[in-house]
Order: structure tokens, then sequence, then C-alpha cells
């Protein structure tokens, strides 16, 4: 299932946790990292897993997935053992050094699911993929590395210019400067060349609209088929940018009536223009998606 909005909840909100049902995300990250303090974090195992568990998986609304600590923190196992009897859709690994690392947590994953009786091999991982230094070297690996529970890669600019020592990861006009910029085309070509789904990063200012729909097209048209969000009130926006819209369905049915009325033909005519295999394969995929979020409604 391609996944287009992923909502950051705390996970030891209740009062937050409880608002992720109404948000209409394509899934809820139930956050044990970043937004949870130290002293907080054992209430948020026994949080997360409680509103696991009042959300089998085939009721949930949204897929739930939690970002665990980094598997080379104290925390990690913790939060493993706390939340896979629950049965969550998915882990993220927050600053993955690379493919050995969601291999590493699969390997964990297979024997905690066995031990909770949850069906093996259905959790699935997102590895914040950019987020250490030496994590961008081993981007090109993913396509090797035979992960079956790899479901997209994403990338993160602020905790890797916390960990190069940078001032901003922003240049002079505002957008991300050249480190960063390269660290998601890389993430975004990994992700394709693995197979996977390519995830951009958040857009920081939630109550700009405008921006974070202009941010979205720019993002999908480059090949990016999910974002990240922080905020509620970026969910809509997110699931309708990265939704081919009605025109764009119209013109790829076109395409595909094109190529079957004149079967065995590898180029045909539309609109003055010659479209070839990539052009067919393009618009089946525009229409495969239509129909799977129609039906997801």
């Amino acid at each position: 299932m391609t996944l287009r909005s992923f909502l950051f909840v705390p996970g030891d909100s209740e009062k937050k946790l409880a608002k992720g049902d109404d948000a209409g995300a394509d899934a809820l990250i139930l956050d044990l990292e970043d937004s949870v303090a130290a002293e907080n974090k054992d209430a948020a195992r026994m949080l997360v897993p409680a509103y696991m568990r009042e959300r089998p998986r085939r009721r949930r609304a949204s897929q739930l997935w939690v970002r665990i600590n980094p598997l080379d923190t104290p925390y990690a196992l913790a939060d493993l053992a706390a939340i896979v009897a629950a049965d969550p859709d998915g882990i993220m690994i927050p600053k993955a050094a690379g493919p050995a690392d969601v291999a590493r947590l699969s390997h964990y994953l297979d024997a905690l699911e066995v031990q909770a009786g949850v069906e093996a091999g259905s959790i699935k991982i997102l590895p914040v993929a950019t987020e250490v230094a030496i994590a961008p070297f081993t981007l090109g690996d993913y396509a090797a590395a035979a992960l079956p529970r790899l479901l997209g890669l994403t990338w993160g600019a602020e905790d890797l210019s916390a960990a190069i020592g940078a001032s901003t990861n922003l240049d002079e006009t505002g957008g991300w400067a050249f480190t960063y910029r390269m660290a998601r085309s890389l993430t975004l070509l990994a992700a394709h060349a693995a197979g996977v789904q390519a995830i951009e990063t958040l857009y920081v200012d939630y109550r700009d609209e405008a921006g974070l729909r202009a941010s979205c097209r720019q993002a999908r048209a480059e090949g990016f088929s999910a974002r990240m969000a922080i905020h509620p009130a970026q969910v809509a926006p997110i699931n309708e940018s990265f939704t081919p819209s009605a025109e764009e369905v119209d013109y790829a049915h076109r395409v595909i009536a094109a190529f079957e009325a004149s079967p065995g033909v590898g180029v045909v005519g539309l609109d003055g223009k010659m479209l070839d295999m990539p052009h067919l394969k393009q618009a089946r995929t525009v229409v495969e998606a239509a129909r799977a979020f129609a039906a997801r409604g």
C-alpha cells in the first residue's frame, strides 16, 4: 500500500494521541524519540501500546507506526519489547547509519514477532536515512540489501546539521543548503533504486499552507510519493498534493488507450507528442494510485 502522509504524534501525550484518529493521515507515527523527554519515556512505552491495542490492525483508520529511539541507545530494545506485541504496522528508525541498521532491526523483529504471536514479517521498517554523517554514503547500498521489511526511505536535515556542527541547514535564499539538497536527492534516487517509497521530509512552518502545497507539488513532480507532517493541519494538503488530480487521471487513461489502440508498437503519438514505454508505465502508475486512494476514502 502506498502511503501519502505520515503524522508525528508525541507518544507521551494522551490528548494528542486521542486526536490522531481524526487527523486523516494515512499513517500516524507514535513517537518515542525526540518529542518525548527522557523522564517520560517509560510512560510513553505504556501509552503507545495501549493506544494501538484499542485499535486492532484491521480496524485502524490510519496505519500506526512507532518511531523508536536510535538503535545505539539504551532505549531502543526497551521500546521494541514494549510495542511489538501491540502489532504496529511499522517501525521508524531515526539516525539510521545504513542498511545494516534496517537488517539489525529486522532480526530483532523476527524474534519479537514470534514471541508475541504477531504475523511474521508484518511489521515494516522506515529509516530516516540521512541523519548521521556516514548515512548519505550508504544510501546506494539499499538497492542490493534485500530488506523485505523496508517500506521506504525518508530524510532529515535537522539532525544531520547537528551531527556535522553546522550553524544552519539553509542557504542565503532560505532554501536547503547544498549538503541537504544532495542528501535529499540521494534519498530519492536510493528509494527508487531499492523499489520502495521516497518520502519527503517535514515542512516546518505548519501555518504556511500555500508554501506546503507548493513544496509538495514540487516533491511529487520530482518523484517523492509521500511526506511527513508535524501538525494535523498539514495532513489534508499533503494527501491532496500526493493524490493524482482528475486531469492527471484523465490524461493517463488517454495515454493507456493510445497504446492499446496500437498493440505491439513502442511509440505512439498523442496531442502532438511522441510517447514511449516510460510514459505508459507512468500512466499506469497514476491510474493505479488514483484507484487505490479512492478505495481508501
